[in-house]
């Protein structure tokens, strides 16, 4: 399996697994994506329906990490994904089951499930792909003795996802940018509490979009990046997307008895890498037939798919919201659809792009491509979308626990009001979940009355001493903090 960029000219080359598997961005700006989708035979499907969610990982990962040896694939997914490492589950739950499924409704409209992505260490979704990354950072540096130096920016739960999973791991160094004051207390909490020697935190003066331009500045440079030995564990990173492709495909064989059936997902969506992870899995072959995107009031890619224009809003134009890790503007991983989009046209993407830098977006409600397809092309790919605002919230979330005594956090409250909106008979319709509902505690509060259940273990996380530093919108000032603190 060889990679090839999204921004790629007839002089870039192809590139392994491996290769790609430390870095974010290409050398010429763009994301990596596979020359061509592994396919998944009915055959497969059904052999895959019986194994447990390490196997399964294994067998999606070895078809995209090809240069990586069986065995130590497998005992990568085995060492990853155990009870133990994900024990978080609710009462009603078996940590076993790492991902289970639950039905929320049942009626004449059709069926609605949640799938609990958040029992990991951080009680978010990002666990399921961050806790993969770090065994396989490791791996990959041993056998090199190198180190990394891993340059981030999270909304909210990026940054602890990955500095759980980064603690302590031999040669790797972390330092997160997240937005001052914009995520929730137990996000911050999560994130400055740690003390480990390898973790460092940026509070920077400005939103999400802000954190997310500085390390696309830093991973541009590159000169720099080769000399501070810089990697990334944001999305933008290929391998987080395809940890994710696992989670979508065991949703639609917990939901379905055969292959002859179809299901639909409904995934909060900011930074477009996890339902950009369902693409993938629709078109290796996996049964889905929608791909919803749930937006905020920031509704960048709800307006896309709704007009064909995709039109990135400024800092001040960032509404900060109830479900603050979707406060984004400019989607990082929206280059790789719209690279499928336009025909893997790398000099389409290009100027696509460049638009976006420049005019701060672009129009395809036209015409796609050399081929005069229409913009009735998306529909083709299964995406649609849908907005939730704050009240919409606190309705959801009151209304999920009067009905099914499941309390969910705000994210998951936007998939499952926008759910409901596409929802139809035979075809199930899941929804990713975000977090758990005590992440976000000051909207469970203002929506039910009541604090939102703690597992044990996060009970006084606010009170916790914390460790971080503000820091401007500087990118030189920025890379003069990573030097002084790497000694490279």
């Amino acid at each position: 399996m060889q990679y090839v960029s999204t921004r790629a000219t007839k002089a870039s080359a192809p590139q392994p697994f491996s290769s790609i598997l430390l870095g974010g961005l290409a050398p010429d700006g763009g994301l990596y994506l596979p020359a061509e989708y592994p396919q998944v035979s009915g055959e497969e499907l059904d052999a895959w329906r019986t194994l447990s969610y390490a196997s399964l990982a294994y067998e999606i990962l070895r078809k995209f990490a090809t240069d990586i040896p069986d065995a130590d694939l497998r005992a990568l997914t085995a060492k990853t994904y155990t009870a133990e490492v994900y024990r978080n589950a609710r009462a009603s739950e078996s940590s076993a089951d790492i991902t289970p499924l639950r039905v929320l409704e049942q009626n004449g409209d059709g069926t609605l499930l949640l799938q609990a992505l958040s029992n990991g260490p951080t009680l978010a979704f990002k666990d399921m792909a961050m806790q993969l990354l770090g065994n396989l950072f490791e791996y990959e540096l041993a056998k090199e003795g190198a180190e990394l130096n891993i340059f981030g920016a999270t909304s909210g739960d990026t940054g602890s996802a990955a500095e759980y999973a980064m603690r302590g791991k031999q040669g790797i160094r972390v330092f997160m940018l997240s937005p001052l004051d914009k995520m929730s207390a137990f996000q911050s909490a999560q994130m400055f509490s740690l003390q480990d020697p390898n973790i460092f935190n940026i509070a920077v003066a400005g939103v999400f979009d802000d954190c997310q331009d500085m390390v696309k500045a830093v991973s541009n440079d590159l000169p720099y990046k080769l000399t501070q030995k810089i990697g990334t564990v944001n999305s933008i990173n290929w391998a987080r997307v395809v940890a994710q492709v696992v989670y979508y495909f065991r949703g639609y064989l917990a939901a379905t008895t055969d292959n002859s059936q179809k299901v639909s997902f409904t995934v909060p969506s900011g930074n477009f890498g996890n339902i950009c992870a369902g693409h993938i899995a629709r078109m290796m072959g996996c049964p889905i037939d929608k791909l919803v995107a749930a937006t905020n009031e920031n509704d960048v890619l709800d307006e896309f798919f709704r007009t064909g224009v995709y039109r990135v809003r400024k800092p001040l134009e960032t509404y900060h919201t109830s479900s603050p890790s979707m406060d984004i503007s400019k989607a990082s991983n929206f280059e790789r659809f719209i690279y499928d989009l336009v025909g893997r046209d790398s000099g389409r993407v290009r100027d696509l792009f460049h638009k976006v830098e420049t005019a701060g977006g672009f129009d395809l409600s036209g015409k796609l491509g050399s081929d005069g397809d229409e913009w009735a092309q998306v529909s083709q790919y299964g995406f649609c979308s849908g907005k939730s605002t704050h009240q919409d919230r606190l309705a959801t979330i009151r209304d999920v626990q009067d009905d099914y005594g499941i309390t969910i956090d705000t994210h998951t409250a936007d998939g499952v009001k926008v759910a409901r909106e596409y929802m139809q008979p035979g075809v199930p319709m899941i929804v990713l979940e975000t977090a758990l509902a005590a992440k976000f505690n000051e909207t469970i509060l203002e929506a039910l009355g009541m604090d939102a259940e703690r597992p044990p273990g996060f009970e006084d996380i606010e009170s916790l001493p914390q460790k971080f530093i503000v820091m401007d919108t500087d990118v030189e000032k920025m890379k003069r903090f990573i030097t002084t603190h790497t000694g490279l």
